[in-house]
């Protein structure tokens, strides 16, 4: 089973990829943690991705895409894996449709979440308030207006993905605002 979770910040991806982790025994993939893996191991990909992080740039989608090859290869990818935070754009989206035909792969799904982003502002503030009241600590982007720049990023930059992926004939939607367990039941209905 490999797939991809779609839908802006506060959608529950996190939430549905960990219960689809446990149901089925595949593995979450973060393309942040598998960067840093593969500079500490000092794979070749990782060689090339810790000299550009040492420059200050941002890592290129070839390699990006070198580090996620490199990662479905292992043996705890056997089952499946769900991507997290990659494809962001269109172009890695492209980028990895052809390294995973040239691995004999493909997505069995690209599950977007569909989401009120007014309602996600008001879900955060309620989030902030409830950890604050918990004693808790809030994370520095867990305001409504880093929450709104993020939600505009996301628009702009992986919005888009909905269009291609659905050209594809991969992408499924799940209505996000329902409560989180029939958006689970949801989700195990397409993956059938």
């Amino acid at each position: 089973m490999r797939l991809i979770l779609l839908g802006p910040p506060g959608a529950g991806k996190g939430t549905q990829a960990q219960r689809l982790v446990e149901k089925h025994g595949i593995v979450q993939l973060s393309t942040g943690d598998m960067l840093r893996a593969a500079v500490k191991a000092g794979t070749e990909v990782g060689l090339k991705a810790k000299a550009v992080m040492d420059a200050g740039q941002l890592v290129s989608d070839d390699i990006v895409v070198g580090v996620v090859a490199d990662r479905i290869d292992q043996a705890d990818c056997q089952k499946g894996f769900i991507l997290d935070g990659f494809p962001r754009t269109v172009p890695q989206a492209e980028a990895l449709t052809r390294m995973l035909a040239s691995k004999g792969m493909k997505l069995d799904a690209v599950i977007e979440l569909k989401v009120d982003e007014d309602a996600l502002v008001r879900r955060m503030e309620t989030r902030v308030r409830e950890t604050i009241a918990a004693g808790g600590q809030v994370r520095a982007d867990d305001n409504p207006e880093s929450f709104k720049k993020r939600l505009v990023e996301f628009r702009e930059k992986t919005a888009p993905l909905s269009s291609y992926y659905a050209g594809t004939g991969e992408l499924r939607t799940v209505d996000g605002m329902k409560p989180i367990d029939a958006v689970t039941k949801d989700i195990e209905t397409i993956l059938g």
